[in-house]
């Protein structure tokens, strides 16, 4: 009976140690990452703007920044962390900031105004435009909500949505998916450390109850550089 217990305990050690590497090497791969997202973020070297009391303001006023927050929170549901919105480190590089500086993008252009010109009479369902200059409010409008065969809709839709604006919302998602898979792995890395320390603990502990002392502590040798060459 003692010789299968100890059997159990190094086996339960051996796969202690193999959790313990996934760990490591989980860890390895999310350090890079960060490091990786990192350089990204300076390359572009895009910043939040912030007070002299460090609140968050876009165009100079926090008004202007709470209005993209309600954007960001009411509209998309999207849970801020407001610890990452720090006013000291404003470089855009964690998946809040990231996500706050789309919801700007998309804000602008949700509320922006676009400028119409008719060079001659336009007649849509039944209703004339005459020729002349518009002032078209987007008024919340998100791409698919224009109708692209109205004469002053269709134009206005990609004057407002235009190429740029999608792109750079598109990178920006990439950012706030790639930050948030970052944190997941680093998350799944401690697990992994845990599980092989617990594993690796208790197998120890029942080779040190079933053996003598000089088995355990060259058991505990092996262990530790086992663990080392990990």
């Amino acid at each position: 009976m003692t010789k299968r217990l100890r059997v159990l305990g190094i086996v339960l050690s051996v796969i202690g140690v193999a959790f313990l590497a996934a760990g490591g090497v989980a860890y390895l791969g999310v350090r890079d990452g960060y490091n990786s997202l990192q350089k990204f973020s300076e390359a572009q070297n895009v910043t939040l703007s912030y007070n002299d009391a460090g609140e968050l303001v876009d165009r100079g006023t926090t008004d202007g920044a709470q209005a993209i927050l309600s954007l960001l929170q009411d509209d998309w549901g999207y849970s801020v962390d407001f610890d990452e919105l720090d006013p000291n480190d404003p470089l855009v590089n964690t998946d809040t900031e990231y996500m706050y500086q789309m919801a700007t993008i998309a804000f602008h252009t949700l509320h922006g105004t676009q400028t119409i010109v008719l060079d001659e009479d336009v007649e849509y369902n039944g209703e004339t435009f005459a020729a002349g200059t518009y002032e078209f409010e987007v008024d919340g409008r998100y791409w698919t909500d224009f109708d692209r065969m109205h004469p002053l809709e269709g134009p206005a839709r990609a004057m407002a949505w235009t190429g740029t604006a999608h792109g750079l919302i598109g990178e920006l998602g990439v950012g706030t998916v790639t930050h948030s898979a970052l944190q997941l792995g680093l998350a799944l890395a401690g697990l992994f450390a845990g599980v092989g320390a617990t594993t690796l603990l208790a197998g120890a502990g029942i080779v040190w109850a079933t053996g003598s002392k000089d088995e355990f502590q060259t058991f505990v040798e092996k262990a530790a550089k086992d663990t080392t060459k990990v």
